[in-house]
Order: C-alpha cells, then sequence, then structure tokens
C-alpha cells in the first residue's frame, strides 16, 4: 500500500508544475462538450432576430464569454487544485478528465 501512495505522491508532485494548464485544459474540455448545447440554445432563442444581432451575440458568447470563462475560471481552478494533497491530486485530475470523457460519450460530442 505504502508503493501505491509513494506512486500517486509523486504523479501529484509531477503534475504541480503545470496546474494552471490542467486546469484550462479541464475548461476547454467542459466547453467543446456543452459549447453546442449552449449554441444551440442560443440559436433557438435568436432565430427569430436580425442577422447583425445573432451575429453580435453568437461573438460576444463565443470569443468573449467562453474567453471570459477560460481566462477567469481557470486561474480559481488551478488555486483549488492547488491545495489538495499530492497523493489525491493526481487520481482527481485522472477522474475528471474520464468524466468530461464519459460524459462527451454519453452526449454525442465525440
Amino acid at each position: 500500500m505504502n508503493t501505491v501512495i509513494a506512486l500517486l505522491t509523486d504523479g501529484g508532485q509531477f503534475l504541480r508544475p503545470w496546474l494552471t494548464e490542467i486546469a484550462t485544459a479541464m475548461i476547454a474540455c467542459l466547453l467543446v462538450v456543452f459549447g453546442s448545447d449552449i449554441n444551440r440554445i442560443l440559436r433557438r432563442h435568436l432565430a427569430s432576430t436580425n442577422f447583425v444581432v445573432r451575429t453580435l451575440v453568437f461573438i460576444l458568447v463565443n470569443a468573449f464569454g467562453y474567453g471570459f470563462l477560460i481566462v477567469s475560471v481557470s486561474p480559481w481552478i488551478a488555486g483549488k487544485l492547488g491545495l489538495v494533497p499530492s497523493q489525491w491530486l493526481f487520481c482527481i485530475v485522472i477522474v475528471t478528465f474520464v468524466f468530461i470523457g464519459a460524459w462527451a460519450q454519453r452526449n454525442r460530442a465525440i
């Protein structure tokens, strides 16, 4: 059991320098999975509006909305991941990406 804990701790220590990138990847994966649903909802609500309004909303949501979400939420997630003990960090990162991948598979995003 000590060997497993040591391997998990080493894995967590290996990931620590890249927590910002890992958090950004998590948010990007979530946006890939949910982006089509968000765009579908926008399309449904904006179907009867002017082309210019639809285009502006598309730009605001996709460029600025998603960009703001990535820029603002990623550091927060990286900070929270930084508080996790190393032996759990590796497990949490792996389980999170597996969960997002399973969710994407279930929703036919991949």
